[in-house]
């Protein structure tokens, strides 16, 4: 029975997921100041033989040599790691965080062109050919984000938080910076997904993320949610390395 532990370490939370015979299982999302206790728990109770790190940060100093003493078989995706598709990007600063998801999309929707749109602190727009081609995307900011600019830069507008009333015609101003930077992305999405698909044939779109859940149901085109989708991509990449996983 082949366990393996795989962890997304994003900007704002932790997320990390058991997969079992290719099967996800636990999965907890927890703060940097909580992952060397969270993932020491997680490690002593499922026991996983290979890990897999993907980070778009820089970790906390032990991170990395508690992983590589509690589990027997440990990579951290980079750049260099060899990929099931290939990578057309063309630059050296794609985040780490990408690529598992273009990976994912290719192979669980296979004979498509997927546009797989990761929301969470910024949104990703992150395109693969159904030949197996990442060729990119777009990168524009989250939700809270721009909640977080429009107080940030401005001497008036408060600081709004996401959770709250939700009306798409706000009746003071609490209320009308959440409709417009929750109504906002959720267009600035529709939109995104319109204009891929009139370009690209065989055309599927993936909504993920930590905000997947909130934009699921205010989005119209259609659309596969699918929050854990980087970590089954990061499952995939393990098993692309490891010939024993295959």
């Amino acid at each position: 029975m082949a366990t393996t532990l795989c962890i997304d370490w994003g900007n704002t939370l932790v997320k990390a997921g058991i997969f079992v015979n290719d099967r996800l299982g636990e999965v907890k999302a927890f703060t940097d100041e909580e992952a060397m206790d969270v993932l020491a728990d997680m490690i002593d109770y499922h026991r996983p033989t290979h890990c897999i790190l993907c980070s778009v940060v820089f970790n906390p100093k032990g991170v990395e040599d508690m992983l590589c003493d509690k589990i027997p078989a440990y990579m951290k995706l980079d750049g260099q790691t060899p990929l099931p598709i290939m990578n057309a990007y063309s630059t050296d600063t794609l985040g780490n965080d990408r690529i598992p998801l273009a990976v994912a999309a290719n192979i669980l929707y296979p004979g498509m062109n997927n546009l797989v749109i990761s929301v969470g602190t910024c949104i990703t727009y992150n395109f693969i050919q159904k030949t197996g081609i990442f060729r990119g995307g777009a990168i524009s900011p989250g939700v809270r984000m721009r909640l977080k600019a429009m107080h940030a830069f401005t001497d008036m507008l408060p600081e709004v938080a996401l959770e709250g009333e939700l009306i798409l015609l706000g009746y003071d101003t609490t209320t009308g910076m959440r409709s417009g930077a929750a109504y906002g992305v959720a267009a600035e999405i529709d939109g995104m997904i319109t204009d891929f698909s009139k370009q690209y044939p065989d055309f599927n779109a993936v909504l993920t993320g930590g905000d997947a859940p909130f934009f699921a149901n205010k989005v119209k085109s259609k659309i596969f949610a699918d929050p854990e989708l980087l970590l089954k991509g990061l499952n995939l990449i393990l098993k692309h390395n490891v010939p024993e996983l295959r």
